[in-house]
């Protein structure tokens, strides 16, 4: 990094353990809120220049309210945490409007179709997605010990916001789910006997209770990589995860096969997974559950799919 000061910035992020991408989101805009004040310190910028600048983020470039939070969270960080500006405080600004979109939801023939066109681990990590309800990086950082067989559920560990949930599984992904853990143990057998093997990645807190688990096959990755790599961040050769990208040009891929004319992605499984549930008579707070929302009304977006009114309530008369 260039910049000594984005440097110290990072440091300072890293020494309080945040994670990768909420380094990366950080350091982006903070870089660009410096760029847009043609490359002033952010020492001798104020309140006035930061709001000017969320300003132009909501009413120039026109972004998502939650890409304007992101720019606001990063710059609360740098003022008030490397700073230490800790007073400070911005007042009334424009904020970027919300404008309520529907999520977009696959019929059962649509999912079908799409999973027909995928193949091995990618088919598996897509049947997880609509089956389980999980997010993207949620499949990605599956853990062997995260899945309970006998129980046919699983524990998401690292999910939106660091919270933790279990959810159901499947019970046609048992056998492939278990053929994948043979073929991460052969992959860890052969970790162990690399000339350099440092073992897994655990956030700080698990790594430093336990700090034989990095080495053990509980908790390697379900889908890990086919390589070992170096970690940039640690110096330290690991077995990564899947890399996210692989999975979404493949489900991508599958889309355009299937024929399927919806802008479908990864998360379009999750909402079709919630939609579903609820077209099946789930309770909503069920579905809540299932999800990990903090909030039902987050949830409740899928009741304007269904047309079902507020509380997707179903109808005895339905069944008769």
């Amino acid at each position: 990094m260039k910049s000594p000061f984005l440097a110290s910035v990072r440091d300072h992020l890293r020494a309080r353990h945040y994670s990768k991408r909420t380094e990366q989101g950080y350091l982006y805009w903070i870089r660009n809120y410096i760029r847009f004040h043609n490359n002033r310190h952010p020492q001798d910028l104020n309140e006035a220049d930061i709001v000017a600048y969320l300003e132009y983020l909501a009413l120039t470039r026109k972004v998502a309210p939650s890409t304007q939070k992101t720019a606001l969270n990063a710059l609360m960080y740098l003022y008030r945490n490397v700073l230490g500006r800790a007073d400070m405080k911005l007042g009334e600004f424009s904020r970027a409007s919300k404008v309520q979109k529907l999520p977009v939801v696959l019929s059962r023939d649509e999912v079908r179709s799409l999973l027909n066109q995928l193949q091995g681990m990618h088919r598996l990590c897509a049947e997880l997605m609509y089956g389980s309800g999980l997010r993207l990086m949620e499949v990605c950082r599956l853990r062997i010990k995260d899945i309970d067989f006998d129980r046919l559920a699983i524990l998401v560990r690292d999910g939106k916001g660091r919270k933790q949930r279990i959810t159901t599984l499947a019970q046609s992904c048992v056998p492939l789910l278990q053929r994948q853990a043979r073929q991460v143990e052969l992959f860890w057998q052969e970790d162990q006997g690399a000339e350099r093997w440092e073992g897994v990645y655990l956030p700080f807190a698990l790594a430093r209770k336990y700090p034989r688990a990095p080495f053990e096959l509980a908790w390697q990755y379900y889908f890990p990589s086919a390589q070992r790599s170096l970690d940039q961040r640690s110096g330290k050769v690991r077995r990564h995860h899947m890399g996210e990208q692989s999975l979404q040009r493949a489900v991508k891929a599958a889309v355009r096969g299937a024929n399927i004319n919806k802008l479908a992605t990864c998360h379009t499984l999750r909402h079709s997974f919630a939609t579903h549930l609820l077209e099946r008579g789930a309770d909503i707070r069920t579905v809540q559950e299932q999800l990990g929302h903090s909030d039902i009304r987050t949830t409740e977006i899928y009741t304007h799919v269904l047309n079902r009114g507020g509380r997707a309530v179903r109808s005895p008369l339905s069944d008769l």
